[in-house]
């Protein structure tokens, strides 16, 4: 690692703090782009259509946050690493299958990938606290997002108890 030409009003370890949570989330993110539009490019099944596009909106999502977290890196004077090697050791994604994928896996898959990034940012959340404020902040924001995301993942696959039994019933009888 090079010395950095970039200075900063935070000191070593307030630095390494908020870096290694900046870090953290550049790979998660990176890594959810890229599961997203694997299973964008994968998906089959009855709900095909709505969930395409919003594989979409998830990598885009994504990829706004991913450059916001990298840039504030930058801004303390840690370099980013986003390379593909980097982001294979690092993430703390849970990952996705190869091959065509149906629509009730695909968004299982995602809400669990959602659940394992945003489980990171909330433990860097609170490690940010007293180090930097500022990187706790951007966060904070990027959790909020995809808390809202995976919320509306998981509604995809779920039906009321009362639905249930009724189709149970059907079924049975």
């Amino acid at each position: 690692m090079t010395t950095t030409p970039i200075t900063t009003t935070l000191d070593a370890e307030q630095q390494r703090i908020a870096g290694k949570a900046l870090q953290g989330t550049v790979v998660d993110l990176i890594d959810l782009i890229l599961i997203a539009k694997q299973a964008h490019w994968n998906v089959i099944g009855p709900h095909f259509l709505a969930i395409h596009p919003a594989l979409d909106e998830l990598a885009t999502v994504a990829r706004k946050f991913t450059d916001e977290a990298a840039e504030r890196a930058t801004a303390i004077g840690v370099s980013p690493d986003g390379r593909a090697a980097t982001v294979a050791a690092d993430a703390g994604t849970t990952g996705f299958a190869e091959g065509w994928t149906s629509d009730g896996e695909v968004v299982e898959t995602i809400a669990a990938n959602l659940a394992a990034v945003i489980a990171r940012l909330r433990a860097s959340i609170e490690s940010t606290e007293k180090a930097d404020p500022v990187t706790q902040d951007l966060l904070i924001g990027i959790t909020a997002r995809l808390e809202q995301l995976h919320w509306m993942w998981q509604a995809q696959n779920r039906q009321p108890v009362a639905q249930r039994r009724r189709l149970g019933q059907l079924l049975v009888g």
